[in-house]
């Protein structure tokens, strides 16, 4: 399945074309990710772990491979990564099930 690709592959022409076009923001990018992921009162490899829940919440294919592979890296077991997909598993479905509120709500103010 890895060769079949829904998203282009990323390149170096792909990440030169988007500093091109905005290099100051790319700058400032790449400077606020260095920030969020050193060690600090969290460990780097908590914080991979974290990027990967939330990778898997935003559905972002890139940030999945990305903060899979940096999360390995820093030391994290494939338990840990599982894990940490099943919390944000979770957090997504509880989210629907907790917004099933507003959709009751509404009905009952529709209701006569």
């Amino acid at each position: 399945m890895k060769n079949e690709q829904v998203y282009p592959q990323t390149t170096k022409e792909i990440i030169a074309e988007r500093t091109a076009l905005a290099p100051e923001t790319m700058e400032a990018f790449h400077n606020f990710s260095k920030a969020v992921f050193k060690e600090g009162a969290l460990s780097t490899k908590t914080k991979e772990l974290i990027a990967v829940a939330v990778a898997h919440v935003t559905q972002c294919p890139y940030c999945i491979r990305s903060h899979t592979k940096l999360a390995m890296r820093r030391g994290a077991s494939k338990e840990e990564i599982m894990e940490a997909i099943w919390v944000a598993s979770e957090m997504r479905a509880g989210a629907a099930y907790a917004h099933a509120a507003l959709a009751i709500d509404e009905m009952e103010s529709l209701e006569p």
